[in-house]
């Protein structure tokens, strides 16, 4: 009988009832014999072979009676194959129980029964699991301290005695919880020179064997979590003062003498006796107390009387002064523990918070001055959305709206009931005098924290700040574009690999000079070691770029080829005959400069540039450039050039809107100001000619793809939180050999959503139109996906479904091999390059793939691109699905390799080359169109 069936037993009913023999109505079924005399057959199974068997028969139609025999299975032990009950051979074979072989209504089922078990309600036995051939950790020892009560002997070694209810001891549970750990991954190449590197990691000690978890219960119960805290902490006595409770569970680095402890104290307030039991429940492995740690590094943090602002830590007391930008530069340290391939570690790294010594009430004032009618929408529009800081208790805020109708007069109720002004509450509280009485009030709605039980409370009380003491924080979009402030906090920011090594030495001196500190991390069993860990890397061989007329030259040491980028002929190059030239009457000679330049320029790329259309605009307003363009836009034109005499955002979006949606061309967008200077204006022209080829879908460049029938992907999301916009996700894939031409489509999402839904329709259509220039499908599909956090990792199994679904459209014998790569460079890793003396940049094409891994992952860190100031940031690579099976020497020299593919850059740059063009795309789309651009631009890059 075929044992593949469907939902909740329904298939395995049918094929059950087609098998047997016809009857006629009121007959029973006709039993099957069994040893001598025939038995009648149960309605229903009396016997459930496990939790994994289905009951069939009359009687069992559906999930009912499979939940049903499931609760019976459940209370009797699992039968081992071959095994029977003393009624089971009673049955027919016919209807003897079939395994369970799919179906969600089983799985779900089945994981509710278990769940159930687990809860000390129904218990469903199930085969042991099987362990990775890993070496077990080290066991905490066992307590032999004689207890009040006798427990029953448990062969275990995390000292947990069993708890009533229980069908399994509770130690061996915990013991193989302990052990239950997925298998360390290492995954290393072998190819490359091998360099001396060290890195922004040092190595944790533990002395201890673990820590002790416990459930801490009040009787009569308390809500307050403020009062569970104080009646925790009257109990340190018998508890120790060395713990972390979070008002359930305390952890503990020493283990208390009984399994269960009850404990006396009083509520405060009232003078209630409370029953305090603190219950052990497991021992925690250092490995595991990764969370843990952090919070105890924290506090060192506090003890050293740094100030958090945001995720991070800083002192206030060392700033670092811009006065002529009215900046100011805070010194902080980034701290994470993390267990990697090689252990548990610290990353410690230079941090800078950069703060304006202006505050909101000085920047309202200079609203006012510059728009006297319109001020309040100008206030809104800057300050909505920025965090500030509050130097009288040093936190940070972030402002959700502006009370205009408020004032520091205003009062509010406080705890007692009564009422109390702004200017009185913080005279009494922070001894501060409010000056301007007549400024609005700026509010805060914090984020609702979570309940018990996972319930959002409906409402949360809002903070009213008051601008006068509130101070901004970070740079604005007008700030980062001044080159001179920029330069000028560089010197204090960007820190070199030697600056950084002595930060993280300074750190370590600081904490073990602190008595507070030390004591801290001692009385948890920790310390580290005095030196940054030591770390063997590999540099990949340089790659050979390949230009048009087979002219090839090396990347070179710094992975930079600009000077023969311009001076030889594009790969594919894509002559500009028909183009036109918009610009408005000042702008006139700056125009006929860079038309003839381009001529120039062009040639020498071997493209060949004929004479534009020059279109004159009698002003700058939006609306006459977008008449202009649709005018002059004709099925013949093949770019649109716009000289722009300033930068305007509203100006780019209607360019962009009619260029790509209205009336799909491409186009190229240049501000006045980049071509005016004369002995500037060849490299600029230069720069311009080749992005105008590659929109026209020219190649500029190439590479030596080993890999036949590859198709490369790249996937990124734009998210414009700030205006609560849609999120975009862009979708790059390569149609070509050598990955020098790509297909491009967008999928417009909820605002803030991360995981895209439409990645079947993308990848689809990327297949298709692989076909359509190859004349074959692609075999290999390597998809590099970009802004995947390690929160979002768990979650990444939706995309990879969506995918390899797509497969099905194209027949059942299409079935490529697929392999996914998270990109993450937004990481706080830092790789040096250990010399004689000193540590500097490691060069590009510096790979690690083991020590400061992940233990569980196969990842990899890749060094690509050359900086010339600063700390380099190597890049994170996290394979989480690979059907291919390439050699971890591959997949890293192919990473490697789309480095050096980014059209808009003469060199290597920080990820593959696919993943920056999907951004590119999704931040065009997301910022300045709003809506999917044509299919007419999908197969050119557009959107450089």
């Amino acid at each position: 009988m075929a044992t593949g069936f469907g939902r909740g037993g329904r298939g395995a009913a049918l094929l059950q009832a087609l098998n047997q023999p016809i009857r006629k109505p009121g007959e029973q079924d006709e039993p099957a014999p069994s040893g001598d005399a025939p038995a009648p057959p149960p309605a229903v199974p009396t016997t459930v072979a496990g939790p994994g068997s289905i009951p069939v028969g009359r009687g069992s139609m559906g999930r009912g009676a499979f939940l049903q025999g499931l609760l019976q299975g459940a209370t009797t032990p699992a039968l081992s194959r071959g095994q029977s009950t003393g009624n089971a051979t009673s049955i027919p074979q016919k209807m003897r129980p079939l395994p369970a072989s799919g179906g969600r209504g089983v799985a779900n089922l089945q994981a509710l029964i278990k769940n159930a078990g687990r809860g000390g309600g129904i218990t469903v036995p199930s085969p042991a699991p099987q362990m990775p051939q890993v070496k077990p950790p080290p066991q905490p020892p066992v307590s032999t301290s004689q207890e009040s009560t006798p427990t029953p002997s448990v062969t275990s070694q995390s000292g947990v005695a069993p708890s009533k209810g229980s069908s399994d001891p509770p130690s061996s549970r915990l013991s193989k919880m302990a052990l239950d750990r997925p298998p360390v991954v290492h995954k290393s190449g072998t190819a490359g020179k091998l360099m001396s590197l060290s890195g922004n990691y040092i190595r944790i000690k533990c002395e201890n064997a673990g820590v002790y978890q416990y459930h801490v219960s009040f009787s009569p119960s308390i809500d307050s979590k403020n009062m569970r805290f104080k009646l925790v902490n009257n109990v340190r006595d018998v508890i120790g003062f060395t713990k972390a409770f979070d008002g359930f569970i305390l952890y503990l680095p020493h283990r208390l003498s009984d399994q269960e402890t009850v404990l006396q104290s009083k509520r405060p307030t009232d003078g209630v006796d409370i029953t305090i039991t603190i219950r052990l429940t497991k021992v925690i492995l250092p490995e595991q107390c990764v969370p843990l740690y952090n919070i105890i590094f924290r506090r060192v943090m506090n003890i050293l009387e740094m100030v958090q602002v945001g995720r991070y830590y800083y002192n206030p007391k060392t700033p670092s002064v811009v006065p002529q930008h009215r900046l100011e530069v805070w010194p902080g340290y980034i701290t994470s523990v993390c267990e990697n391939e090689d252990g548990l570690m610290l990353l410690v790294d230079a941090s800078h918070r950069v703060l304006r010594t202006e505050t909101v009430l000085q920047l309202m004032k200079t609203c006012v001055q510059k728009n006297p009618n319109g001020f309040q929408d100008e206030c809104t529009r800057s300050l909505v959305g920025t965090i500030v800081l509050t130097r009288y208790n040093n936190k940070t805020y972030r402002i959700d709206d502006i009370l205009w109708s408020k004032t520091p007069l205003h009062t509010f109720k406080t705890s007692q009931g009564s009422e109390l002004s702004f200017v009185d509450y913080y005279r009494n509280a922070y001894h501060k005098e409010i000056t301007d009485q007549e400024q609005p009030l700026l509010l805060h709605r914090p984020k609702k924290k979570q309940l018990p039980g996972g319930k959002v409370p409906e409402k949360s009380e809002a903070i009213c700040l008051i601008p006068e003491f509130c101070y901004l924080t970070g740079l604005t979009d007008e700030l980062r574009q001044d080159f001179r402030v920029m330069k000028d906090l560089a010197s204090h920011t960007r820190v070199t690999p030697e600056q950084r090594v002595a930060t993280m030495r300074k750190f370590i001196n600081a904490v073990n000079s602190n008595p507070d500190a030390k004591k801290e991390l001692t009385n948890w069993g920790l310390s580290f070691a005095e030196n940054t860990i030591n770390i063997d890397g590999r540099q990949a061989q340089q790659e050979k770029i390949i230009f048009g007329n087979n002219y090839t030259c090396m990347a070179g040491p710094q992975a930079d080829w600009s000077r023969d980028a311009t001076r030889n002929k594009v790969l594919t190059p894509v002559d500009l005959k028909n183009w036109t030239v918009i610009f408005v009457k000042r702008d006139a000679g700056k125009a006929t400069e860079f038309i003839n330049m381009m001529q120039n320029c062009c040639r020498q790329m071997g493209i060949q540039c004929n004479k534009p259309t020059c279109c004159e605009l009698r002003d700058d307003r939006v609306d006459t450039l977008s008449g202009s363009l649709r005018d002059n836009i004709n099925p013949l034109v093949q770019c649109m050039v716009v000289i722009c005499p300033t930068s305007r955002d509203d100006k780019y979006s209607a360019i962009k809107k009619i260029c790509c949606v209205e009336m799909p061309v491409p186009s190229q967008v240049i501000i006045a100001k980049t071509i005016a200077k004369p002995d500037k204006l060849r490299s600029v022209t230069q720069k311009i000619a080749l992005q105008i080829n590659c929109k026209l879908g020219g190649e500029l460049w190439g590479l030596d793809i080993p890999m036949s029938n590859l198709m490369v992907v790249g996937i990124d999301v734009y998210h414009d939180k700030a205006h609560n916009k849609r999120s975009i996700a862009g979708f790059v894939a390569s149609t070509n050999k050598m990955c020098s031409r790509w297909y491009s489509k967008t999928v417009l999402q909820m605002p803030g959503q991360e995981l895209i839904d439409g990645l079947k329709l993308c990848l689809t259509s990327s297949i298709r139109k692989y076909h359509e220039i190859n004349h074959v499908f692609p075999e290999k599909i390597v998809v590099f996906r970009d802004g995947v956090g390690d929160g979002d990792l768990k979650y990444i199994d939706h995309e990879i479904q969506q995918l390899q679904q797509c497969f099905g459209n194209f027949g059942g014998e299409y079935t490529p091999k697929l392999s996914v790569v998270i990109v993450q460079k937004r990481i706080n890793a830092r790789i040096f390059l250990k010399g004689d003396r000193n540590f500097d940049n490691p060069p590009p094409g510096t790979i690690v793939d083991h020590t400061i891994t992940r233990r569980d992952k196969y990842d990899f860190f890749i060094v690509s691109q050359h900086v010339r100031q600063g700390t380099v940031s190597p890049t994170h690579y996290i394979c989480v699905h690979d059907s291919i099976g390439m050699k971890p020497d591959h997949l890293q020299r192919l990473s490697y390799k789309m480095t050096h593919l980014y059209y808009n850059w003469p060199g290597t740059v920080r990820v593959p080359a696919p993943c920056q063009y999907a951004h590119k795309l999704a931040y065009l789309v997301g910022q300045n169109i709003h809506k999917e651009p044509s299919a007419e631009l999908s197969d050119r890059l557009f959107f450089l």
